[in-house]
C-alpha cells in the first residue's frame, strides 16, 4: 500500500461518522489522485477553477469535487457543471454568479458561506457580523439555483493551539445560531468547513464536519 493510501485510512479511521475527509489535490498530478482513489477516496478538494475542469475531464464520473479556494465571478462558467460544492462564498455578488451559472446548466449547486474569524486580514470571507447580517435581510432566498449548506472558515496560521480553538469555536457557535434561527425549520444547514492538516484534530472537536487535508497525505505541492 503506498503513502497516499496509508494515509487516507490512518485519517479517515480516526473520524466521527458525521465527519468527511476532502482530499486536497491542487497542484497534485492525476497520478496520485488515482492512487488516493484506488483505496476509496472519492471526495477532492481543487482552488483552481480550470484544473479542476481538466482533472474532472479525465477522471472518474463518481467523484465529488469541492471548490476550496477562493473563487473569482468569471471562473464559476467553467466549474457549475459538475462541482458538487462551492467551500468558500465569500460575497453576495459571487452567491449571485454561482446561481446564474448553475441556472444555466440547470442544477442547484451546494454552498458554504466563508467567515473571517482569523487574525490575517489577507484572508476572504464575511466578518461574524456582516454574515449575520446577510442572512437576516433575506436576499439569498431569491436565489433559487444555490443551497446554502453551512459554513466554512481559515484559522489563524499560527503554532498556537489555543488561538486556533478559539476561532473555530467562534465559527461553530455562529453556526449554531444560524442554524436555530434562520435554518431552523430546516435540514440544508448542516456542513461545517474548518480544519486543515496541521489543525482537523481540534477542528472536529470544534464541530467540524468537513476537513481539508492535502500535504499530510500526497506531501509536497509540484
Amino acid at each position: 500500500m503506498s503513502h497516499i493510501q496509508n494515509e487516507i485510512k490512518r485519517i479517515t479511521a480516526t473520524l466521527p461518522t458525521n465527519v468527511r475527509l476532502v482530499a486536497v489535490s491542487k497542484y497534485q498530478p492525476i497520478e496520485k489522485l488515482m492512487d488516493a482513489y484506488a483505496c476509496g477516496q472519492r471526495l477532492f478538494g481543487e482552488s483552481h477553477a480550470q484544473e479542476l475542469k481538466q482533472k474532472h475531464e479525465c477522471m472518474p464520473k463518481d467523484i465529488e469535487w469541492h471548490f476550496i479556494g477562493h473563487l473569482q465571478t468569471n471562473k464559476v462558467k467553467y466549474i457549475a457543471p459538475f462541482v458538487s460544492m462551492i467551500h468558500a462564498v465569500d460575497s453576495y455578488k459571487l452567491l449571485c454568479e454561482i446561481n446564474k451559472q448553475a441556472l444555466k446548466v440547470n442544477r442547484i449547486i451546494p454552498c458554504l458561506i466563508q467567515i473571517h474569524v482569523a487574525q490575517e486580514e489577507t484572508k476572504f470571507g464575511f466578518t461574524p457580523e456582516e454574515c449575520k447580517w446577510f442572512f437576516q435581510h433575506e436576499d439569498w432566498k431569491n436565489l433559487k439555483n444555490v443551497r446554502i449548506k453551512g459554513l466554512m472558515c481559515m484559522a489563524t496560521n499560527t503554532n498556537d493551539a489555543h488561538i486556533i480553538r478559539e476561532e473555530f469555536h467562534k465559527a461553530h457557535a455562529l453556526f449554531q445560531e444560524i442554524k436555530n434561527t434562520i435554518f431552523v425549520d430546516s435540514e440544508d444547514f448542516s456542513e461545517c468547513s474548518w480544519g486543515m492538516s496541521d489543525d482537523y484534530p481540534i477542528a472536529i472537536e470544534e464541530g467540524s464536519t468537513l476537513i481539508r487535508v492535502g500535504s499530510n497525505i500526497f506531501g509536497a505541492r509540484m
